[in-house]
């Protein structure tokens, strides 16, 4: 709700140039080490983000570019267990607020796009499954900074918390629509500290990348 505000004030505040109605697909992956500090063996999963961006001149070509986007992050792992094949998957949905620095340079009839700049996200929904010998079970996911051992033990966990670096370049055609190839880059963990835990080297964080594309209104 308050990204929500935020992104709102700036919009009818400032002198937003235009606004981008934009959505695509996602690639992601949770990279990082498990409790023993062993390199995280996860492989990507298929996604979507959807939102709106906004876009103010700060100097000729460059624009300030706030955004709310929807995205869907996670994971899948597989593992052997009893001598079957044991896969889990895991589907985590962040409303993310990217805070980007937006180079625009004339390019034929239309605007090179390139973006950089840090995002903060915030976990809203969870899902998990794990199938076995072609048994699918459901696991919930909970958003949580910290567990305690009196905590359910068949729940994953998440720091609800993230914030990392956003990476874009891409192609505006002169009647607004655009295309860009999106990374994602996370910086803080997002695995919560157990109580009780010794010498615990987890260590999660949210990686991905993803085509998208918008339309712009305004400007």
């Amino acid at each position: 709700m308050l990204a929500a505000i935020f992104f709102a004030a700036f919009i009818f505040s400032s002198n937003a140039q235009g606004v981008v109605i934009r959505g695509g697909v996602n690639f992601q992956n949770i990279n990082g080490k498990d409790a023993n500090g062993d390199k995280l063996e996860n492989k990507l999963i298929p996604g979507f983000n959807v939102g709106i961006m906004a876009e103010a001149p700060i100097a000729p070509q460059f624009f300030f570019q706030p955004g709310l986007l929807f995205s869907t992050k996670g994971a899948k792992s597989e593992d052997e267990i009893l001598g079957q094949t044991a896969t889990s998957k895991v589907s985590l949905g962040y409303l993310d607020v990217p805070l980007n620095l937006l180079f625009k340079p004339l390019l034929g009839d239309g605007h090179l796009i390139l973006a950089v700049g840090p995002y903060v996200g915030f976990g809203l929904t969870g899902n998990s499954t794990l199938e076995v010998g072609g048994d699918e079970s459901d696991i919930d996911v909970k958003f949580q900074k910290s567990v305690d051992e009196s905590d359910p033990i068949d729940v994953y966990y998440f720091k609800r918390f993230d914030a990392g670096a956003n990476l874009s370049a891409g192609y505006e055609f002169a009647n607004g629509l655009s295309f860009q190839l999106n990374t994602q880059l996370g910086l803080l963990d997002i695995n919560p500290e157990y109580e009780g835990a010794v010498g615990d080297e987890t260590k999660w964080n949210n990686t991905g990348f993803g085509l998208s594309l918008g339309y712009r209104f305004g400007g």
